[in-house]
């Protein structure tokens, strides 16, 4: 029986509440590793907190070729499951894909929250990219410490939220917030590839590093 990843992406649609500053899904951190993990025979669903369609980040569209190159994904995410209808148990590898949607509903959420503890504790992959990690935020294992405690990860930098001027419009700062829950966090280049591999955790810095991530998944799967 083939592998299988799901992959989690956000229905958050905008900054701070404000409609006019879309936000929402960085479509490549989905699409990019959704063809990779299909190009190497596994099985791959895509579900968000709510189910139901994913906002994309009106800037992650700006090439028009992305929307030919990333048709089918596009259009799954018209129409994701709910992850609480999702039976996470027959799953392999998790996948949380970024965006600055990630930010508002991945923290905190109890569905995410159960998925991340039953994946750690059966030393199943954890992977995330870019704002993805926002998944990780206030997630504890059954023995009440932080899923990151003394765990290697990555995840958009303050570095990068800054030159963003972003930083101020978040609800807290990824990296610190992940810093102060117990996380080895490793910065690489802005705005370059840099994936950390600790454990069953396998982490992308920003967008450019959603590749490389899968990549990394594939390679412990197979």
């Amino acid at each position: 029986m083939s592998k299988s990843v799901l992959i989690i992406a956000t229905n958050h649609g905008t900054i701070n509440n404000d409609k006019d500053r879309p936000t929402g899904l960085w479509l490549s951190e989905a699409a990019e590793p959704y063809q990779i993990f299909q190009g190497a025979g596994l099985k791959v669903d895509i579900a968000s907190p709510k189910g139901g369609e994913v906002p994309l980040d009106p800037a992650s569209l700006a090439d028009g070729q992305d929307s030919e190159r990333y048709n089918e994904v596009i259009r799954q995410l018209q129409n994701t499951q709910s992850i609480s209808d999702v039976v996470y148990e027959g799953y392999d590898a998790i996948f949380f894909a970024g965006g600055h949607g990630a930010m508002y509903d991945f923290p905190g959420n109890p569905d995410i929250q159960n998925i991340m503890a039953f994946f750690k504790d059966d030393g199943r992959i954890i992977s995330a990219v870019c704002h993805g990690p926002a998944a990780f935020i206030e997630a504890k294992t059954k023995d009440g410490r932080y899923l990151v405690d003394g765990v290697k990860i990555t995840g958009f930098t303050n570095a990068e939220e800054h030159s963003m001027n972003l930083m101020d419009d978040m609800p807290f700062a990824l990296q610190t917030k992940l810093e102060s829950h117990g996380a080895g966090f490793v910065a690489g280049r802005d705005m370059e590839s840099n994936v950390v591999t600790d454990r069953n955790f396998i982490t992308g810095q920003n967008p450019a590093s959603a590749e490389e991530a899968a990549q990394a998944v594939v390679k412990q799967l197979t």
